[in-house]
Formats: structure tokens, sequence, C-alpha cells
């Protein structure tokens, strides 16, 4: 390996919500940087068309469309990875939704469930479904992406917020657990970045977001995905458990 290469040629890198924002540009920037990928979506459509974006880059490419939070949906999403790509290095979840807008006593229980089982229920399973073969191999990376909203919380964004939270916490707990073995599991904490998930989002709100962060300016999804590739990469060896931001300045801890 090259020093400081962030060199992944011949892994295996499966990417959650794959098919647009931040998992697109990692699936793009892994791809660049040597790695085969699977695409997971849940818009089929989609999912196919990131895929053959990635073939086109001459990387082996393979469209996953499932709904994260099926168990055994995501059980044979990991077996097709392994018997179709061959192995399993690197997994990043970037798969989420927002939720609606509104203060606690106007959400429902059943908009706080949906948010609670894509963002934390869905990562879970993906985490530890990829976990056994990088087990068995003594070698993994898997990135999970948080959000500042799991920092600091938002307003009328109280679900997203804790769901957050939880990949935060998630994170840690998972790290520590393999901390013994080859695989490290790392969190990143976005602020408000410029992708199709901010159309669940009001105008109001990302004013808000926006004027938290010194920058000035949401974030792109490249400058996420240019963590997410050392993360994901053989160079990160020495951390595990944290939660890294990248948030123009926003984050106070």
């Amino acid at each position: 390996m090259t020093e400081s290469s962030f060199e992944m040629t011949g892994r295996v890198a499966v990417i959650t919500g794959g098919a647009r924002g931040i998992g697109l540009a990692a699936a793009r920037r892994l791809a660049h940087a040597g790695a085969d990928i699977g695409i997971v979506d849940y818009d089929e459509a989609a999912c196919r068309a990131a895929a053959d974006e990635i073939a086109s880059l001459g990387k082996k490419a393979l469209a996953l469309p499932i709904d994260i939070t099926d168990e055994a949906a995501v059980s044979d999403m990991t077996s097709r990875v392994v018997n179709e790509l061959g192995r399993y290095d690197a997994l990043v979840c970037s798969a989420g939704i927002v939720g609606r807008n509104a203060f606690a006593w106007e959400t429902s229980l059943e908009e706080w469930r949906n948010v609670m089982n894509v963002n934390v229920t869905g990562l879970w399973l993906c985490n530890r479904a990829a976990l056994e073969p990088m087990r068995a191999a003594d070698y993994g990376r898997i990135v999970n992406i948080a959000s500042i909203a799991g920092k600091e919380g938002n307003p009328k964004l109280g679900p997203y917020s804790a769901s957050k939270a939880a990949v935060i916490g998630l994170t840690k707990s998972l790290g520590k657990e393999v901390a013994d073995t080859g695989i490290r599991i790392n969190s990143i904490a976005p602020a408000v970045i410029q992708t199709p998930m901010l159309d669940q989002v009001t105008p109001e709100t990302i004013q808000y977001m926006v004027s938290k962060i010194p920058v000035g300016r949401t974030g792109r999804p490249e400058e996420v995905a240019a963590l997410v590739h050392y993360l994901a990469s053989e160079d990160c060896s020495f951390s595990t458990g944290a939660c890294y931001d990248v948030s123009g300045g926003r984050a106070t801890y």
C-alpha cells in the first residue's frame, strides 16, 4: 500500500442510499479509488441508474434495490455482495429520511417510528449483517452517516435529531465491540448538505441551519465523500468509534 494513498483497488464497498446525494458521491469517489461497488437504494430505477454509472467507470457495480428495514432483504443483499462481488470490505450507511418538519406535539407516533425505523433500525441491520463477512475476514470498514442534528438538535426535527444521535451512540458501541479485530467503525456528522434530502425540509429550517454555519453555506456531497473515502480505506487503522464533523465550523463539540 502506498503511504497516504487511500487505495481501494481490489476492495468491495457497499453504499446504502447510494443512488443520490452523499451516497452517490461516496460511490463515485470509492470507485475512482479502485473499489467495486454495491449500490443499495429503495428507489429501484435510481439504484440501477447509479450502478450503471459506476460500471461506466470500469468497475464492477451491483444494483441492490431493497428496503433496509426488511431484515430478510438485508441478509439476502449481504449474501449477494459476497457471492457476486467476492468479498465485503466496506459499508457506507447513507440511507435516511428527514421526516416532516413539526413540533413534538404535532408529530404522530407513526411519523416518529418511520424515521427511527429507517435511520436507526435499518442502519443497524446493515451494520450487523456486514459484520459477519467482515469478522470472517478479520477486516472491514463501516462508515455511518449521522448528522450535526444528532449532536445539537434542530427544532421541529425531533425524530430526525434523535435518530442521528442514536447513530452516533450505536457507532461508538459497535466500534468498541470489534476494536480488537481488523474492523473499524466510525460515523460522520455533516451539517446541512446540498442534496435532494433538502426537498423534505422547509426553507425556514434550511435558513436556520445555514445561519449556524460559520463558513456561511451548505456543504457539498463531494466534501463529505472525501472523508468517507479515508474512513472506508485501509489507511484508517487507528480510529474507531469516533464521530467526525463536516459542519463548516458549526459543531460545538
